[in-house]
């Protein structure tokens, strides 16, 4: 039976392209925003979700962070997409026919070399492919869009050029969600993500970390942010390298206990390359 999938922005949006590389062949569902695309899971309206957590550029997206731990989801899985920008136009125009840009202004600002050397004037937008989509519908063949090839599939777009990015490396991490828990087997490389909460006692957050690295465990992300509008109530978000069954992964949580009043892990599962 065909899945529902769940990604935050308009269809052809490079959400859309990542849950269509994890969910090939299923139906999708886009969400005006990040809430929207973790209650289309809670709901049942969605069988998962795939919602990008960080990028290489401009590092993690603050809302996931702040709405994952309390949305009684399970990371299931994870997958990377590379970011690469094209320019669209409507068919029949040419690169030269193009006087105007259109995408989402940190789109626009991953691309200011290009859109500096031909002279182009922006227009910003809400996002990449509603973009693609209002020049597909505007038919003006001076008004370009940037967005991905994918997006320019779906609106019947040309490819006027590609990897039109100024860096090369723009790549986003995202996260796959499910209603489940469904921790994956102790094999290959794993990753488990967890959250927790130090006490507020002096070297507190030192003496929990202590554990990690007696025990041999690579901790691949450690990030902090502020929970209940109250500046001594700092939930941290981690990512591990390992399985809780793992000796030294048991061994270190046992340890950071000592040292916490709250901990939950949000997922275990395959890491992606």
């Amino acid at each position: 039976m065909t899945k529902k999938i769940a990604f935050q922005g308009e269809p052809g949006a490079f959400s859309h392209a990542a849950a269509a590389n994890v969910f090939p062949g299923e139906d999708f569902l886009g969400c005006v925003t990040f809430e929207e695309t973790l209650n289309a899971v809670q709901t049942g309206k969605a069988d998962f979700a795939v919602v990008p957590v960080e990028n290489s550029l401009y590092g993690r997206i603050t809302d996931i962070h702040h709405l994952l731990p309390e949305s009684g989801l399970h990371i299931i899985g994870e997958t990377y997409l590379r970011v690469e920008m094209t320019l669209l136009g409507v068919p029949g125009a040419t690169l030269d026919d193009v006087k105007a840009v259109q995408s989402l202004s940190v789109a626009l600002g991953q691309c200011r070399k290009f859109i500096a050397g031909r002279g182009l004037r922006t227009i910003n937008a809400v996002d990449t492919a509603g973009s693609a989509r209002e020049v597909a519908e505007k038919g003006d063949k001076s008004v370009a869009a940037i967005a991905s090839r994918f997006a320019g599939e779906i609106y019947g777009l040309n490819v006027l050029a590609e990897n039109i990015e100024d860096a090369d490396h723009n790549t986003t991490r995202f996260l796959v969600l499910s209603p489940t828990e469904k921790q994956a087997a102790n094999q290959g490389k794993i990753k488990t993500t967890f959250v927790f909460r130090v006490r507020n006692v002096p070297a507190a957050l030192y003496k929990a970390m202590g554990g990690f690295a007696t025990n041999g465990i690579n901790m691949t992300k450690l990030e902090s942010y502020m929970v209940g509008g109250a500046f001594t109530a700092t939930q941290f978000y981690a990512d591990i390298e390992g399985h809780p069954d793992d000796i030294g992964v048991r061994h270190a949580f046992e340890e950071l206990g000592f040292f916490t009043d709250y901990f939950r892990i949000l997922g275990v599962y395959p890491a992606a390359d």
